[in-house]
């Protein structure tokens, strides 16, 4: 598992933009608003498909 930070986060629609976007793209996922991290369960191609999955939505994810 890895965890991203993604420090634009800040409310509930963001998480649902969030899961949305990685759902569609079959990712498994865990979201924590508070401390505003994207936790992927998968491999490395995951990872990087989950980073531009949110980079296309308007969001910057760097791995913690």
């Amino acid at each position: 598992m890895t965890t991203l930070n993604v420090k634009e986060m800040s409310c509930n629609h963001c998480v649902e933009r969030i899961g949305k976007a990685l759902s569609q793209a079959g990712i498994k996922h865990s979201i924590d608003l508070d401390a505003k991290t994207v936790t992927i369960d998968g491999c490395e191609n995951c990872v990087r498909t989950a980073i531009s999955e949110l980079d296309d939505i308007g969001f910057t994810a760097t791995v913690a």
